[in-house]
């Protein structure tokens, strides 16, 4: 067998550099997935800025259109007969207004006085009608600033611009050559602001969006060579980790194998020699006796020092298999007065050999535990294995015990369960126990076989 452990030695390598490229492909995947919605939310919240600044650089150029046409077209061509709605009057400021106001953008253009009265619209049926000026346009009027706002369409007078759709008005105060103050008002096309958002987003989108791809095509190469140089460390420490299991292992053989050799087979033959003495026919019968009991004592130190084999490292793990481990282990437990059960389901036999020795480990402890502190009448070891995990459960009708008593224990110096949940974690397994004082212990112990 011996001869096929190159190879396999060079599968499992293949297997790690392969499981190793799609380990750093898919953190630079993440990375990448991390830097796209970056980009997005980026990007979502340049439009966003733009568009407003976009806007309130058009409302901006609404207010500055309406000044100059407002008091350098209209206003110089005001008359007081505009007030008395002279026909006249009346015809030079729409002269001006069709020609030199009205344009794509701005649609409407209405001229009140304070009290509300219309005395000028491009849309003749405003004309001579009155309404009640806001607070804002008031002020506009009072003390001569320029305001600008989204039309209320559903004001009556604004009920021949609703066809218009969206509109922003802009008003500001003009005078007549009296001096009287009227409010110059004029509407503007909402879809003229948001164009003008529109081009900014498109001025500033390349560059920006431009600069951000950049950066993400820079960082991913970056990316890519410190994953892997993270993935290398990770395979460095998870190598260091199998190797210091190995050496455990052999190590752990190693012992067994000297005190089977040596101090074993010592005992033994000191064992026979007692045997041999003690039917000596010139002996006392105390003497035969007493070598006789010597001989018996030397057997159970025997045994117990076989168990003690047992539990440093199991024989028939790496060769008859897990289960047949199992039942010598259990064996001894029945020898002890406590009665053992081993019930298997799926294939047992086919775990790979990592998993099997750290559910040996396992039921070690759990039996361990129950020998010294359950006082169990009986112990069932069920192991299980789907395609995915194995599971050992281990249940004791002993005592049970107080899960914050056990805890004070693992702080006290009693590290068994701590040491065992650690071994199982790093598999990426998980250990649970639920214990009930008077009612026996149940360990759960589930190991991914991936």
């Amino acid at each position: 067998m011996r001869r096929f452990q190159p190879s396999a030695r060079r599968r499992d390598t293949r297997a790690l550099d392969m499981s190793g490229r799609w380990a750093v492909a898919r953190l630079v995947a993440q990375f990448t997935f991390v830097g796209l919605a970056a980009l997005v939310v980026v990007g979502l919240a340049t439009e966003v800025a733009s568009r407003r600044v976009g806007e309130r650089e058009a409302i901006s150029d609404a207010r500055t259109t309406t000044l100059v046409k407002a008091q350098g077209l209209v206003e110089p061509v005001i008359t007081e007969g505009l007030l008395t709605a002279d026909p006249a009057a009346v015809a030079r400021v729409a002269t001006v207004v069709e020609k030199g106001v009205l344009d794509r953008s701005l649609v409407r253009v209405k001229i009140w006085t304070r009290e509300g009265l219309i005395v000028y619209s491009d849309e003749p049926r405003l004309a001579g009608t009155a309404y009640q000026l806001g607070a804002d346009e008031i002020t506009a009027i009072d003390h001569g600033v320029i305001e600008a706002e989204v039309s209320d369409l559903s004001r009556p007078e604004n009920r021949f611009e609703r066809a218009q759709g969206k509109l922003l008005e802009v008003y500001l105060p003009v005078r007549t050559p009296s001096g009287q103050r009227l409010l110059f008002e004029a509407y503007f096309r909402y879809d003229a602001v948001t164009a003008a958002g529109r081009h900014i987003w498109r001025s500033f989108a390349p560059i920006s969006l431009g600069a951000l791809v950049a950066l993400e095509l820079v960082q991913i190469p970056l990316a890519w060579a410190l994953a892997r140089r993270l993935r290398e460390r990770q395979r460095e420490r998870e190598m260091l980790l199998q190797q210091a299991i190995e050496i455990s292992d052999v190590e752990r053989r190693r012992i067994a194998g000297d005190l089977h050799d040596g101090v074993v087979q010592d005992l033994a033959g000191v064992a026979y020699s007692l045997v041999a003495s003690s039917r000596r026919e010139e002996l006392t019968t105390g003497t035969a006796t007493l070598l006789g009991d010597s001989a018996a004592q030397v057997r159970d130190s025997i045994k117990s020092l076989r168990t003690l084999l047992l539990d440093i490292y199991p024989p028939k793990l790496a060769d008859a298999g897990l289960e047949s481990a199992l039942m010598d282990l259990l064996v001894g437990v029945n020898n002890r007065g406590t009665a053992a059960t081993l019930e298997t389901d799926g294939p047992v036999e086919s775990l790979p050999e990592s998993v099997a020795a750290l559910l040996y480990r396992a039921t070690q402890e759990a039996v361990r535990n129950v020998l010294t502190h359950a006082h169990a009448g009986s112990v069932i070891v069920r192991v299980a294995v789907d395609a995915d995990t194995a599971t050992l459960d281990v249940t004791d009708d002993g005592t049970g015990f107080d899960p914050a008593v056990a805890e004070a224990r693992a702080r006290a110096g009693h590290f068994g369960l701590r040491a065992l949940t650690d071994r199982v974690a790093a598999a990426g397994g998980s250990v649970q126990v639920r214990s009930t004082q008077g009612e026996g212990t149940h360990l759960e112990v589930r190991v991914p076989l991936q």
